[in-house]
């Protein structure tokens, strides 16, 4: 099995490729800044597209990571993701429980990465704060 690549950034891993048009409506969104509180932010991660991921699993996903992968998360645009219409996709964590997961809309994705990647929150506050569903949309107003 092919390994995933050493990336600057969390790396976004296509898995689905039969549904082109939902994986790049998933990408411009996620590359899309967010507002809140005032300030602008984006989504610092890495677009892997290459088919010898097609169809992997979590499992296999999680053996294929490099030795000293160094993020605390990978994002996965599977079948799920691109079938359903938020485009919820499959976030596992790497850090606190690895292969852990969670589904989020790509408009969280920025809040995901960016509080994760700094260690401000963890993996954990984010499961808390997933929907019935499974799906984290967003933080509850206070």
């Amino acid at each position: 099995m092919k390994l995933l690549p050493k990336t600057n950034n969390p790396l976004v891993v296509r898995t689905d490729f039969e549904h082109q048009e939902a994986w790049e409506t998933i990408c411009n969104l996620i590359r899309a800044p967010v507002y809140a509180f005032g300030d602008t932010f984006y989504a610092y991660v890495e677009f892997l597209e290459d088919a010898a991921f097609c169809g992997l699993g979590t499992r296999d996903l999680l053996a294929g990571l490099p030795r000293n992968y160094e993020h605390p998360i990978l994002f996965v645009v599977d079948t799920t993701a691109t079938t359903l219409p938020e485009y919820p996709i499959l976030i596992i964590d790497l850090a606190e429980e690895f292969g852990r997961s969670f589904r989020a809309i790509p408009s969280a994705i920025q809040s995901i990465e960016n509080n994760l990647s700094i260690a401000n929150m963890g993996f954990s506050e984010f499961t808390g704060a997933t929907d019935e569903d499974g799906i984290f949309r967003r933080f509850p107003a206070p």
